[in-house]
């Protein structure tokens, strides 16, 4: 996934936002530090909650955490609460991952709110199914602030990428790169039932299937995960045999290794930040692997808060991979990329998350 390490911005919003209790008043704009903080659109309406004095106890609600993108985002939520601006506006920080159950997510916030946590950041595992635990976080002066799988709601704080841009970038990228020609496109797709995976799919599907456009479009499941994508792709190849292009959401790394496996002719692939994908196309570029990045940049710290924030989209593409700036030889293939955040004066060092585990606390 990009792309998509918004775990700082999410945190840091929570901390800002745990300042207050009870529900969000709509307030006018502009809200705080909005370079950090960017309001999706014009349209996008401002919360800003009754204060409330800190330290504060926070907590990650997470669903999913089985490839390793979810990993490092808990890696680096842990290793940002410890940074000194964030320690010293946390007493308790918690985290729980509880699989992709829908009832077993909602579950674990309800006990948040009940024990008396003054926020909750949280991956839905779902985009619709959050409204009543919503409200009742609201009832409670519990601020809950989704990020990157966000909800189908205007009635809470969120900090998202436009995943469907995402989508969108990468299909006119790989479309740019085909020069005109047709063919047979791979697309691998994330977990099933997420809005960002749904998001991605429907921004991707909007560029390569604009009208003109005359492709065969392969789709298999890859989890956001490098060993999910890897046999996916080697068994796409195995049926279609050839393929003039591929979009990976996640799990690049193993998605390409898996055409190296299968010795298949290099092609353009548009994918996220993994450091092993970024290895691979510096390494492969002059065989024919051209390849386009995704990652965010996160916020941090604010008072009166847009509803919808809005990451940029930054990318990277042949001829731009740089050893030691945008891609790490020395690190590990599923290490990703992008963890500073310039607007929002962060910037997280590889080591200090990755000295952190997954597990709940």
């Amino acid at each position: 996934m990009t792309f998509f390490t918004r775990i700082a911005a999410a945190v840091a919003l929570v901390a800002s936002a745990g300042a207050f209790a009870a529900g969000p008043s709509v307030v006018n704009g502009p809200g705080e530090n909005p370079g950090c903080f960017k309001p999706w659109d014009a349209s996008t309406k401002y919360f800003q909650w009754p204060a409330k004095k800190g330290p504060y106890r926070i907590a990650l609600a997470n669903g999913f955490v089985g490839n390793t993108w979810r990993i490092q985002m808990i890696k680096m939520a842990k290793a940002y609460a410890a940074t000194p601006d964030m320690k010293s506006q946390i007493k308790e920080f918690k985290i729980v991952s509880t699989g992709a159950d829908v009832a077993a997510q909602i579950a674990a916030m309800d006990n948040f709110i009940n024990s008396g946590y003054d926020a909750i950041i949280t991956l839905a595992v779902n985009p619709s199914a959050f409204g009543p635990v919503i409200k009742r976080a609201n009832a409670a002066g519990v601020v809950v602030v989704p990020f990157d799988n966000v909800l189908d709601t205007d009635q809470v704080m969120m900090v998202n990428e436009d995943q469907t841009s995402i989508g969108s970038q990468s299909g006119d990228w790989l479309l740019k790169n085909l020069k005109g020609k047709t063919g047979k496109l791979l697309e691998v797709r994330g977990l099933p039932g997420n809005s960002v995976d749904r998001d991605r799919h429907l921004g991707f599907r909007k560029s390569v299937e604009a009208p003109g456009n005359k492709f065969e479009i392969i789709e298999v499941v890859g989890n956001w995960d490098d060993g999910t994508a890897q046999k996916a792709v080697a068994d796409a190849v195995s049926v279609h045999k050839k393929f003039d292009a591929m979009f990976v959401q996640a799990g690049s790394t193993g998605a390409v290794r898996a055409l190296i496996d299968a010795k298949h002719p290099m092609i353009p692939v548009a994918g996220a930040d993994e450091n092993g994908f970024r290895k691979l196309c510096a390494t492969n570029a002059k065989d024919g692997l051209l390849c386009a990045m995704k990652a965010a940049v996160a916020a941090l710290q604010g008072k009166v808060m847009p509803q919808l924030i809005s990451v940029p989209i930054p990318q990277v593409s042949h001829p731009n991979f740089k050893a030691g700036e945008n891609y790490y030889p020395d690190l590990t293939d599923n290490f990703f990329t992008t963890n500073e955040f310039p607007d929002c004066g962060v910037n997280l060092k590889a080591t200090d998350i990755m000295s952190n585990d997954e597990k709940n606390n």
